[in-house]
């Protein structure tokens, strides 16, 4: 990169002299803010008559000529051109090298130095042919910049960055495998047994499985450029906060075959309790979410105090749907359960900010294991098993993935290194979107809700609300809830984090829209999977293979029984719980929840975990 003095034609000629003319042109050393003559670094100099005029092909070198200040290396600018952060170390509008140098700044002169006294175009040369093979960065002065001269974040600064990661769902390192050895390219000339498309819980836990089971290799590739799916999580730098990308996930299950999984690895990556409550916006008060009895005493003015008295309030306002076996959608459902008060006050409005549809427009399906409690119990789920990673989900799916028999590579799209797979995969599991996969076929695309997240970094050696969860499902704003991530485990900071989230139909794909046109598309989808897995040995599962949510603990039931489908149920005593007698799993058609022959114990949770 070269740096001109305004008004200096690029063309003009350009030579380097081993040393300059100290008589004719002074080179000056910027230091304490008095000049220096030093001639032992060689900069390249514009070979014209005119005084003053410098090239400079060594920025980082800061060798600049006795000119008037506006013609001098700006290191700010510099840093701007290179995409590095800048700083002012004499406030504004103060040139770097007219302030009193750091120590940190003393040690990069002394680098400078080193560098300088060896041939010049030598280094340039070297590190030239090693940027260009990608040995190096390509920008090492800047990488030097930013060792010896880390710019400290404002709060500002670093509310933008978490701002801009959040809303474009972007890491803010630009890789993040958790401390997992992963890939950013697929392997030459090697083979798998297995190449999973996604390194979400489906994909993870499948990969598992091959290598921990079965001895046999895995090839997980990921398109994002982190390890998860959307439970992944990280540290926000300036605050310490612990915090989710894709919004807060809450893991709870009965299902004790689930339970016995996630803790495989509770010695490095350990689960702790914690029971999560919800409260929400309502008529101006903040009241326990799934209704119980403080909800509905504190929003219709009741008196109830009991079990009893709740069953038979419920009793008296429940609307019956118009047939009497089956409700026509989702606000029926709604009021054969809640009644007609609760549904407008709590569920109409929130169902159409999050669906961008009327509660009639959508399946019953949806309301129809609405929670209500007949008791006082705060907690918003209910289930056995109620716990979190104590250092975070990506952690966990670090030692999930870490095994000798998988390959983890991100930031891979899968359609576009498909042909080059050809013939290298002995089976290919696939927990994408399936209209993706056959988006050949023109069939059109599943409908998907998605949610927007505005977060913002506040200076707050507290909290900024009651709960880590505050839902507003009123009309009186546009987005669906408020999640504080410093609640979670009680975070030590002098920060908080807040994330609004905003359901949209544009972005990552979330959550299938259940609507009949939606259910008629997917078969469509699934007898071409059928088709696939009998002829390529391709399998679909997960959420957006089977254009179905599931929680995570049904996600990883789901994934168990897919592996079970496949490899006939071989014998896993770290997980095994199942009734003794029982046979192996039967084997479904692609792209749906292979059924068991056989009962677990415990049950899957009905409660959403990333929507509350």
């Amino acid at each position: 990169m070269f740096v001109l003095k305004s008004g200096v034609s690029p063309n003009s000629k350009r030579s380097c002299s081993p040393r300059p003319n100290i008589s004719s042109r002074a080179v000056v050393y910027a230091y304490r803010g008095q000049p220096k003559k030093r001639s032992q670094c060689r900069p390249c100099v514009k070979d014209t008559n005119t005084p003053g005029d410098v090239l400079h092909s060594i920025p980082s070198l800061l060798v600049v000529s006795k000119v008037p200040a506006a013609s001098r290396f700006d290191l700010n600018l510099w840093k701007q051109m290179n995409g590095l952060p800048t700083q002012n170390f004499g406030g504004e509008g103060v040139p770097h090298y007219a302030t009193t140098p750091t120590m940190r700044y003393r040690l990069m002169n002394c680098v400078r130095r080193l560098l300088c006294r060896k041939n010049c175009i030598l280094l340039l040369s070297a590190v030239a042919i090693l940027s260009y093979f990608g040995l190096i960065p390509k920008s090492v002065p800047g990488l030097i910049i930013g060792r010896l001269l880390p710019t400290p974040q404002t709060l500002e600064g670093a509310s933008r960055v978490l701002a801009n990661a959040v809303k474009k769902s972007k890491t803010i390192k630009r890789y993040d495998g958790g401390g997992l050895k992963f890939g950013k390219s697929i392997p030459r000339k090697k083979e798998w047994d297995v190449c999973i498309v996604g390194a979400g819980l489906s994909g993870s836990v499948i990969a598992e499985r091959y290598a921990s089971v079965l001895d046999k290799t895995s090839l997980v590739m990921e398109s994002r450029t982190h390890i998860g799916g959307n439970c992944y999580d990280f540290v926000e730098p300036k605050s310490g906060i612990l915090m989710n990308l894709y919004g807060a996930h809450l893991f709870h299950t009965g299902l004790e075959r689930v339970y016995k999984y996630i803790t495989k690895w509770q010695d490095k990556a350990p689960w702790k309790r914690y029971d999560h409550e919800v409260v929400g916006w309502l008529d101006g008060k903040l009241l326990p979410i799934p209704v119980n009895i403080n909800t509905v005493n504190g929003l219709l003015e009741e008196s109830i105090t009991t079990p009893e008295e709740m069953d038979q309030w419920l009793k008296n306002v429940q609307v019956p749907c118009k047939k009497k076996d089956k409700c026509a959608n989702a606000e029926e459902m709604a009021k054969s359960r809640v009644g007609k008060d609760l549904f407008e006050k709590v569920f109409a409005t929130y169902t159409k900010k999050q669906w961008d549809k009327e509660p009639k427009e959508l399946d019953a399906l949806l309301t129809a294991r609405i929670p209500v409690r007949n008791n006082f119990d705060p907690r918003y789920f209910s289930d056995k098993y109620q716990v979190l990673p104590s250092k975070g989900y990506t952690k966990w799916f670090a030692e999930v993935l870490n095994h000798k028999n998988i390959d983890v590579v991100l930031g891979v799209d899968y359609f576009k290194v498909r042909k080059s797979l050809e013939g290298r995969c002995g089976k290919t599991i696939f927990t994408g979107p399936i209209d993706r996969y056959f988006q050949d076929s023109k069939l059109g695309k599943l409908e998907y809700r998605s949610i927007n997240f505005e977060a913002e970094l506040l200076k707050n050696s507290g909290y900024y609300q009651t709960h880590s969860v505050v839902n507003y499902p009123g009309p009186e704003v546009d987005f669906t809830r408020i999640v504080e991530y410093k609640h979670y485990f009680h975070q030590k900071s002098d920060y908080t984090i807040t994330v609004k989230e905003y359901s949209t139909d544009k972005g990552d794909p979330y959550y299938p829209v259940p609507n009949p046109k939606n259910h008629e598309l997917y078969k469509k989808y699934q007898e071409l999977a059928e088709k696939e897995e009998k002829e390529k040995n391709v399998y679909f599962v997960g959420r957006l293979a089977s254009y179905k949510y599931f929680n995570m603990d049904a996600a990883i039931d789901n994934a168990l029984d897919m592996f079970n489908s496949i490899e006939g149920s071989p014998a896993q005593p770290d997980i095994d719980d199942e009734v003794a007698g029982a046979g192996k799993k039967k084997t479904s058609s692609a792209g749906e929840k292979p059924t068991a022959a056989v009962k677990k114990k415990g049950e899957a949770s009905t409660v959403s975990d990333s929507i509350n």
